[in-house]
Formats: C-alpha cells, sequence, structure tokens
C-alpha cells in the first residue's frame, strides 16, 4: 500500500512530464521523440517549412481524417500524451475519489500553478487556475468596485460573453460603457490607441483590451493600451483567448492588470481549462465570484473555490504545456503565421474573395476571416463543409461575415491546398 501511493504521489506531482514513449506504438514513439529534438536547433523561420518534420509531429494527434477541420480557434484537439495523461489521472482518482483525489491528486496544484506561471513568465502568486476565458474575465468584470457612473471603454468587436456581462453591470450598477467602432479590416495600431484615448474622461475606470479578436484575428496593440491605461489610473482587462501559446509572448510583456485565457484552445490543453492573472497589488480590488474564506483578500486562491472540480483534467493541464515546449513558442507561432500566409496568399487574387482581416504580417496569427462577394458567411461555410470536408466557423458579426479559418500544429500544408481549390469553386458559382 505504501509503495501504491508513493507511486500515485510522484505521478501526481510531476504536474504532467511529457512522455512519448509510453504512449504511443514505439516506432512512432522514436519518430515524435526525434522530430523534437531536431525542431528544437531549428530558427522558427526554417522550421515552419519542413512539411516532412511537421507531419511526424502530426503523429502526436488524433485527429478525425473524416474532415479538414479549420476551426481550432474555437477548441483544439488535444495532443495524445494529454488525452492520456487525463485518462490516468481519472482513472486513479476512481480507485478512492476522496482520498486519491482530495488527498493526494490536489496536491498537484502548486507545481503546476508553478509550471503555468514560467509559461506566462509571471509570478505563481498571481496565477489562479480555472476554467476558461468568459470565467476568468468575468471574475474581474463582477468583482471589481465600479459605481453608477463609472466609465468602461470597449468596442463592439469584443467577445459576446464578456459584452453581455458589462451589459449586466450597466443595468444592475448603472455604470456606463463607451463603445468603440472601427473599420474591417482593421489597419492601424496608432488609429485604435488614438480612439481609446479619445474615449478617457475623467470617469473612466476600466480599459477591455480583446488581445485577439476572435471575429477576425486581429492583433490589438495591448501592450500600448495597458501603458496608456496606466498613465491614467485605469484598470486594463485583457482577454487573451486566442493570444496565449499561439502568439509568442509572456503576459508580462503586456503590461496589464488583468488577464484570462482558455487553455483548450491553443495550448491544446484539456476541455474546460483556463488561467486567470491579477497583478498581485490589485488581487485585493476584486471580489470573487464564488465566496472564499475572509483570510484569502489578497490571495489568489480565493478565485479558485468552485467546489468539487475535475481534478483529472486540471493535472493534465502539465502534459499540454510540456508538448508546448518541446515545439517552441517561436517555432509554434512561425509554423501558424505560415499556414495562415500561405493560404490567403493562394486566395487573394481570386474573383470575388475579400478578406476581413489585415494581411499586414504583424496584424494577425493563424486566425483569419475571409468572405466571397454576394454571399453570407453561412452559405460559405456550408458549401465548404458539404462538398469538401472542411470544417470553419462562420461569422456575422457587426461588419463581418464570412468564416473564420484557424489551422493548428497538426495541419498540413495539404490541408491548406485543398482549402485553397474549395475556395476557388466555391466563388466560381
Amino acid at each position: 500500500m505504501n509503495n501504491r501511493r508513493s507511486f500515485i504521489r510522484k505521478t501526481f506531482l510531476t504536474a504532467g512530464t511529457l512522455s512519448i514513449g509510453s504512449l504511443f506504438q514505439k516506432s512512432i514513439a522514436a519518430d515524435i521523440a526525434d522530430a523534437f529534438r531536431e525542431l528544437r536547433i531549428m530558427t522558427p523561420e526554417a522550421a515552419a517549412q519542413d512539411e516532412e518534420l511537421w507531419s511526424r509531429i502530426q503523429q502526436a494527434y488524433t485527429a478525425s481524417n473524416q474532415i479538414i477541420n479549420l476551426n481550432n480557434g474555437g477548441v483544439s484537439p488535444q495532443p495524445k500524451v494529454v488525452q492520456d495523461a487525463a485518462n490516468r489521472y481519472y482513472t486513479y482518482a476512481n480507485e478512492a475519489p476522496s482520498y486519491y483525489m482530495w488527498r493526494i491528486l490536489d496536491q498537484g496544484r502548486e507545481p503546476l500553478r508553478t509550471k503555468l506561471a514560467t509559461l506566462a513568465g509571471v509570478s505563481q502568486e498571481e496565477l489562479a487556475i480555472n476554467r476558461n476565458t468568459t470565467e476568468a474575465i468575468n471574475t474581474v468584470i463582477f468583482g471589481l468596485n465600479l459605481k453608477a457612473g463609472d466609465e468602461v471603454v470597449l468596442t463592439k468587436y469584443d467577445y459576446p460573453n464578456m459584452i453581455n456581462a458589462w451589459k449586466q453591470r450597466e443595468k444592475r450598477d448603472g455604470i456606463v460603457l463607451r463603445w468603440l467602432d472601427f473599420d474591417i479590416p482593421m489597419e492601424s495600431d496608432d488609429e485604435v490607441i488614438e480612439k481609446f484615448k479619445e474615449a478617457i474622461t475623467t470617469r473612466t475606470k476600466v480599459f477591455h483590451i480583446t488581445h485577439m479578436i476572435n471575429w477576425t484575428g486581429h492583433i490589438m496593440p495591448a501592450k500600448a493600451l495597458c501603458a496608456l491605461a496606466k498613465a491614467n489610473n485605469i484598470y486594463s482587462i485583457v482577454d487573451g483567448a486566442h493570444t496565449f501559446a499561439h502568439l509568442d509572448f509572456k503576459i508580462s510583456d503586456l503590461g496589464c492588470d488583468f488577464f484570462g485565457t482558455s487553455l483548450h484552445k491553443w495550448l491544446c490543453a484539456p476541455f474546460g481549462t483556463g488561467l486567470l492573472y491579477i497583478r498581485k497589488e490589485r488581487i485585493k480590488d476584486v471580489w470573487p465570484l464564488l465566496a472564499s474564506p475572509e483570510n484569502q483578500i489578497d490571495n489568489i486562491r480565493k478565485f479558485e473555490n468552485i467546489g468539487t472540480r475535475s481534478f483529472a483534467i486540471e493535472q493534465a493541464i502539465g502534459s499540454a504545456i510540456d508538448f508546448h515546449n518541446a515545439i517552441g513558442a517561436a517555432r509554434k507561432a512561425a509554423r501558424l503565421k505560415y499556414l495562415k500566409q500561405f493560404w490567403i496568399d493562394q486566395v487573394k487574387d481570386i474573383d470575388k474573395v475579400k478578406f476581413y482581416t489585415s494581411t499586414k504580417p504583424s496584424l494577425s496569427g493563424a486566425l483569419f476571416n475571409f468572405g466571397i462577394e454576394g454571399m453570407d458567411a453561412g452559405p460559405v461555410h456550408n458549401a465548404l463543409f458539404r462538398t469538401h470536408k472542411i470544417h470553419t466557423s462562420p461569422i456575422k458579426w457587426e461588419k463581418v461575415n464570412g468564416p473564420r479559418i484557424t489551422p493548428h500544429v497538426y495541419t498540413k500544408k495539404y490541408d491548406m491546398e485543398r482549402l485553397v481549390e474549395a475556395i476557388d469553386a466555391v466563388a466560381l458559382k
């Protein structure tokens, strides 16, 4: 029994050490491990274009070959190592739930917090583990002490769950929402910064900043906007749902007060995992969504009192971090941008094709939105799937009316070639 307890404790406290070899056929495992080693000595630019190398890494996924999935922005598949880690922890927890889950598995939370904090470039005392971006950002929206007349600056292109949260505070508390609008595609950081600056009044308390617009993939100048907020004693909230583990940056680079993201998107962690970052001195300014002990007023853990949760999927986050690190943030970002650039270069001159995302390299990552003149997003999306088995996300929001395309590291260049052929066929009809 002691050996059993020791084994389980050691397993859980590793918080997801990557072990390719134990989870695949030996020949495949060796090939993937060799690919990771080769990748580590390559520049991001060289790695991005090496199809043979990426085809070997793609073996780590169990993605369906029945469709071409280009809606990875909504939720991403997990590598098999992550799936297996979650299953392993779940099986252990079920052997004696109240003991293995609460006495053993829960001890992995602090090592995991440290691991996540290292990835994010922040202190572990500033990072809470939660379930998704909505939970993270809503915690801040509803937790800040705002009163009637206080103003929040946000845009018409923010995520609906966040917009609805602010509208609820507007109705309940009488705060004022100042809406910004932009031409699409957005082409200028300076224009964005200037509009936020012009919206500042003596009552402005919050900038709500979507780091990457989920509708179009546009990258907002978050660092500059956070600096502007700080200079005017304004809280800065950054919705990083689509940038964390997608772009090559650290949360600490932004200078924000608050940051939330979903780990089941670009990090490829288990479904229903996320994080909330709060600058240390701001923790006391935010009420948790669910009550916490009084002695946790300035403790980041006060945002984790959600009752019983899935310890198994939480601990498997560690394996996702290891997989991400094995590729490398810069190499991953370069590959994703390469796949995006390949297909938009091929379709930009097709008659009736239009872009809702800027083609400037600095203003988007993998996520990109296009449209076909004379067609709504839904029919284009349906045609791509019905005839070509290409799954996208149809977007019709404000001035955007087209499918959103989001490849991932398991996406093949051949898949993007199929997309180009499909767009050409749909546009000709």
